[in-house]
This record gives structure tokens, C-alpha cells and sequence, in this order.
């Protein structure tokens, strides 16, 4: 298994459909305003979250139950912009669609601009043949309300390509997260 430069990146993108849209080099200015920097990087592509959040509350002093969740535990906000409270999470999805060929795993891990604001950016790995928009998780370990921009960069994506396609993908799983279209609940 190897990691897979940009290059490699570009040509599965262009030729294959692997990231839509695709953003070929890094934007760092978006409507002519310094942006934290998406597209293809050196070993990884940066990825961008949309304008819809779902930002976690405990008003009704819920237990957070991964195979009972109740989605009355979020806030749901279409915005440019998402203040997380402190010490709490939001879910997001990312504007690309991702289409993973069957000898990929893909990762994911949180952007640095981030990370050195004590925001935490967490999903699953994207197993082969998986597709859909990512659903992302920022969680805010700060005793202060934090801040997420929406398209803009927000985590990176990093590419293992295998010597030989998997024997069983997600796809041939039936995965309950295929196809997957903005921001995703827990499914059982």
C-alpha cells in the first residue's frame, strides 16, 4: 500500500470521478478574502464543509445513544459561519462527493489551523468503493465558543492506494452510509 501524491490525485479526479467538485491546485482566497486553503495539496486533497450544521444542545438532558439517537439533540443552521459552544460538537458535511475505487482507503485527518484553535475534526476512514458527501465532526475543546467556515478548508483527505482491489468493499457490504447525501445521523 502506498500514499498517492497530487498528481495521482488530479488524474483520478479528472478521469474518474473521485472528488466532485474538484479543485485541481489550493485556493487560499475566497471573494477576493483570505481562506483557510482547500483543494489538491503535495499528498492529500483539503476538503470544505457546507452551509448546513447541525450543532449538538442537551436541552432535553438526553444520553447521546449511538443506536438510539435522538436528532432532537441538534440545532439545525444554514450559515456561512458555525459558532460550536464550548466543550461541545457540531456535524457537518463536506461539499465534495467522494467516489473511492476499490483498491483506496481513504483518511482523514483535521486541518492545523484548526487543531491550534483546540477544534478537533473527526470521521472514518472512507473504505473502498464507499461514495457520498462526508460527514464531519468538529468538536470544540475550548472552554470558549469556536468558530467554522463553511467553504472554506476545514480537514485533509489522504489517499492509500492497495496493490490489489479489496476481496469484500463497502459497497459489496450493503454499508448503511452509501450514498450518503449532506449531514448524516447515526444509523444502526
Amino acid at each position: 500500500m502506498s500514499i498517492r501524491s497530487d498528481r495521482w490525485i488530479r488524474r483520478m479526479a479528472e478521469q474518474h470521478g473521485m472528488i466532485d467538485p474538484f479543485e485541481p491546485g489550493q485556493v487560499r482566497e475566497v471573494a477576493g478574502r483570505r481562506a483557510i486553503s482547500y483543494g489538491t495539496s503535495s499528498y492529500g486533497y483539503d476538503v470544505r464543509c457546507g452551509t448546513q450544521f447541525k450543532v449538538f444542545t442537551n436541552i432535553n438532558s438526553t444520553i447521546v445513544d449511538p443506536k438510539a439517537f435522538d436528532p432532537s439533540s441538534f440545532v439545525d443552521m444554514d450559515s456561512d459561519v458555525c459558532i460550536i459552544p464550548p466543550n461541545s460538537f457540531a456535524l457537518a458535511a463536506t461539499v465534495e462527493y467522494f467516489r473511492i475505487p476499490r483498491n483506496v482507503l481513504t483518511i482523514c485527518l483535521g486541518k492545523s489551523t484548526y487543531a491550534r484553535c483546540g477544534i478537533i475534526v473527526n470521521v472514518t476512514p472512507l473504505e473502498p468503493e464507499w461514495e457520498g458527501h462526508v460527514t464531519l465532526e468538529f468538536s470544540n475543546t475550548t472552554p470558549l465558543p469556536a468558530r467554522i467556515y463553511a467553504n472554506e478548508g476545514v480537514a485533509q483527505m489522504i489517499f492509500f492506494e492497495s496493490d490489489e482491489p479489496c476481496e469484500t468493499s463497502y459497497k459489496d457490504r450493503g454499508g448503511k452510509y452509501q450514498g450518503q447525501r449532506g449531514v448524516t445521523l447515526p444509523r444502526t
